[in-house]
């Protein structure tokens, strides 16, 4: 039987799927460090394995993206999840580089295809900006008990702790989408032509997917070397934890602000804005020898991106209805993830940290710019004559 997305089972279950799925903006700077510091790689190395799984999610959303429409998205979901769980379980029993790069890039492929139907699911409810700040509450409470127990497995267990979790979360998004994974919404009369199946997308929105890959790419340059960064400033292992925890404690508030503020705040003026903000805490992690500007810096940066991309969702699902591009909302976002931790992790050996703070105000101009390209559309403003207005569709 077809389960609702407006269900609280169904939102239940893309609770899950999403924090399943993006599992790496809560952990990518412990896996990174796990890497580095439990298995010996250098931060080339290190940074490699999660950009290989991050690149098997921006593939398989591009993939799945344009087919989102013809997808048996709970078929999908609890197999792609199942897979992914698999890979990091299996990757927990060997430490053999190549292995552990295979085992990576096709975690990456089966978790990208469920995290692709996940987010075209949510891009169909009857309001997106409102369910996809819901499932950001959701990974933000999910952060605070990853964050605050994963450290401690490791601590005991080593790092294979790390790919244990890893599996054992994959599994819990697998159970749960073959269990109540909802269908989309019907298409709204207004996106198709008659005989003519869906038009292609409005122009607009390619700016705002390149604007936000690029803030992702920031946002995974910086974190993926949160921990490092601090260790070689000097701050003890200690303090770090206690950074990563804030973070997750931090978190549980971003997209709620976000659904409050859903119509006090012009979504355009927000994703102007998050850029620049994000831009000042990268540079302050990258460059503070102080650990307290780091410490505030460090717990506030993924919270940016959360709230920002949570107004970037809404602002797109009404320029795009048919929830393809935002189906496509996996490879937004780790196609910037995905480069992340390699260019990062080069950009390190390479220069030294001072780097990722130059390399982040170039992104952020970037971002910016791309974001000026994007019209103001009010809820309920048809988005093709919202387009038709700015000459840019």
């Amino acid at each position: 039987m077809s389960i609702s997305v407006e269900s609280p089972r169904g939102r239940a279950a893309l609770m899950i799927a999403h924090c399943a799925g993006m599992v790496d903006l809560v952990a990518l700077s412990m896996w990174v460090g796990v890497l580095t510091t439990h298995y010996g790689f250098d931060a080339q190395q290190a940074g490699g394995l999660p950009t290989l799984f991050l690149t098997g999610v921006v593939l398989a959303s591009v993939a799945l993206a344009p087919r989102f429409q013809r997808l048996p998205g709970r078929r999908v979901a609890s197999v792609g999840f199942a897979i992914s769980a698999l890979s990091f379980w299996l990757a927990a029993g060997t430490s053999h580089y190549a292995a552990l790069a295979a085992l990576h890039a096709l975690a990456g492929l089966a978790a990208g295809s469920a995290l692709s139907v996940t987010h075209g699911t949510i891009a169909r409810s009857a309001n997106p900006h409102r369910l996809f700040a819901l499932v950001g509450i959701a990974l933000g409470v999910f952060a605070v008990v990853f964050l605050a127990g994963t450290p401690q497995l490791i601590a005991a267990f080593r790092g294979t702790a790390l790919f244990h979790t890893f599996a054992g979360v994959m599994a819990v998004g697998a159970l749960a989408s073959a269990l109540a994974f909802p269908a989309p919404a019907p298409l709204p009369a207004a996106t198709t032509h008659s005989g003519t199946g869906l038009p292609g997308l409005p122009r607009v929105v390619w700016f705002g997917i390149a604007g936000i890959a690029c803030m992702t790419l920031v946002q995974a340059m910086t974190f993926s070397f949160l921990e490092n960064v601090g260790i070689h400033r000097g701050f003890t292992q200690q303090a770090i934890n206690g950074v990563l925890i804030a973070i997750g404690l931090v978190n549980l508030f971003p997209a709620a602000l976000a659904a409050l503020l859903e119509k006090r705040l012009a979504a355009r003026r927000v994703v102007l804005t998050g850029p620049v903000v994000q831009l000042a805490l990268a540079a302050t992690i990258m460059l503070s020898p102080v650990f307290g500007p780091y410490a505030f810096a460090g717990s506030v940066l993924a919270a940016v991106m959360v709230f920002t991309h949570t107004f970037a969702f809404g602002l797109l699902s009404r320029l795009d209805t048919s929830g393809r591009a935002l189906a496509a909302t996996p490879a937004m976002l780790m196609v910037g993830s995905a480069i992340g931790p390699f260019l990062g992790g080069t950009l390190i050996t390479l220069s030294g940290y001072e780097a990722l703070a130059l390399a982040a105000a170039c992104l952020a101009v970037t971002a910016v710019s791309c974001f000026s390209r994007l019209p103001a559309v009010s809820k309920g403003t048809p988005a093709v004559d919202s387009v038709r207005e700015l000459r840019l569709g």
